[in-house]
């Protein structure tokens, strides 16, 4: 299994490089956000078998695993993705169940200050490690939501 802090430590070092970010309080909330996609990607195959007639609250282009693995766009394509229809499509999502208002609540005050595409998918890239290290990071996201009754 992988060290999360290794892994956490190697993203960090990525994100030093962009000019974008400007110290730790940016660093941390772009990857809160990546990691909340990661995640909320790697939950939505559970619900998927365990919810009948589940419905994703994110249009499928825009899901974590489309845009970071099927799509190859290009450094300057992936930065104007995030930052054109991403992020603009999910502050402004809708709809009547509170996964809907799980992702915008996410999204509302949220920025990609990320400037560099190249850098950003080797982040992305390095968080793919996390699958296994994200059990704890998941029982704890997962535990809020189904605290409130969200899902």
């Amino acid at each position: 299994m992988t060290n999360i802090t290794s892994i956490v430590k190697s993203i960090r070092d990525i994100m030093r490089k962009d000019a974008g970010l400007d110290g730790d309080a940016q660093r941390i909330a772009q990857l809160v956000w990546m990691l909340f996609m990661k995640i909320f990607s790697d939950k939505e195959k559970d619900w998927k078998k365990s919810i009948e007639d589940y419905i994703s609250p994110i249009p499928d282009n825009l899901k974590w695993e489309n845009w970071v693995v099927k799509k190859k766009l290009s450094g300057d394509e992936l930065i104007a993705f995030i930052n054109e229809e991403l992020f603009p499509t999910l502050k402004s999502l809708n709809g009547e169940v509170k996964r809907h208002e799980i992702v915008k609540s996410v999204f509302e005050d949220t920025f990609n200050f990320m400037k560099n595409g190249n850098l950003f998918r080797q982040v992305v890239w390095t968080s793919f490690h996390l699958k296994i290290c994200s059990i704890l990071i998941q029982i704890a996201f997962i535990g809020l939501i189904q605290k409130d009754n969200m899902i």
